[in-house]
């Protein structure tokens, strides 16, 4: 089984997080694909942050939702970029995107940017809230759905499939192997949140997750190694030792 990594807000670990530079730097070190957030400006924009205000990751101070679009984008979001649009990282980079959408009024858009864009076969919709991932999957019923969260409980599994998620992003220090045998029992894939050491991608292993979300790039180079040193008639330091 492949495991697949997906740069969370680019590669947050060493570039300003859910900004082009993150984005594009996620994709120049092989990410499988990238995740973001979205939130609606006050004059209805899809905008990529994860905070509902500008003030932890931009030199400004507000809500995002009383902020017009071209008041967001005199902010400094980290090493003098800007804050993005949906559409725009769209454009810099190819890889799959995992975008994350906050409430339903957000739904709404994307769905209609998807739409216009037919990106139906590059992006899936993620969200913690179901009613934000039911209403895109009632207004694209072809949409892919990803339910994210931090607990689970009994019933984890049926919301799931309440909402359509054929893959589910769980965080990582509250998993359970019970609940990963669950999921994909049910078909349902599943990928944790954030693995960013050895250690923590150990875990993933041992809990034969699909994937996993990380801030950095060396995750990605430790899951190809891995992968390369399984295959057959791969190098082993160790067979080689033996041999002498």
């Amino acid at each position: 089984m492949t495991f697949f990594t997906v740069g969370h807000r680019g590669v947050m670990g060493v570039e300003p997080e859910n900004t082009l530079r993150s984005f594009i730097r996620a994709e120049r070190e092989g990410l499988d694909g990238i995740e973001l957030d979205l939130h609606l400006s006050k004059d209805g924009e899809l905008v990529v942050m994860h905070d509902d205000t500008v003030d932890r990751t931009t030199d400004g101070t507000g809500a995002i939702a009383g902020l017009t679009l071209a008041e967001l984008r005199e902010l400094d979001a980290g090493l003098g970029e800007r804050v993005p649009v949906f559409e725009e990282v769209v454009d810099a980079v190819s890889r799959p995107l995992q975008a994350e959408i906050k409430d339903v009024a957000a739904a709404r858009v994307l769905a209609g940017v998807l739409r216009r864009r037919q990106l139906l076969e590059r992006v899936c919709v993620l969200s913690f809230h179901d009613s934000a991932l039911l209403e895109i999957r009632e207004l694209l019923p072809e949409v892919r759905t990803v339910l994210v969260a931090g607990r689970t409980g009994a019933d984890f599994v049926s919301r799931a499939q309440a909402v359509g998620a054929r893959l589910v992003s769980l965080e990582l220090r509250k998993l359970s192997l019970d609940v990963v045998e669950r999921c994909q029992a049910a078909g349902i894939a599943v990928m944790a949140w954030t693995v960013n050491t050895p250690h923590e991608l150990a875990l993933a292993h041992a809990l034969r997750l699909n994937g996993a979300a990380t801030d950095v790039p060396e995750i990605k180079r430790a899951v190809e190694a891995a992968e390369a040193a399984s295959r057959p008639g791969a190098w082993s330091c160790s067979a080689e030792l033996l041999d002498q």
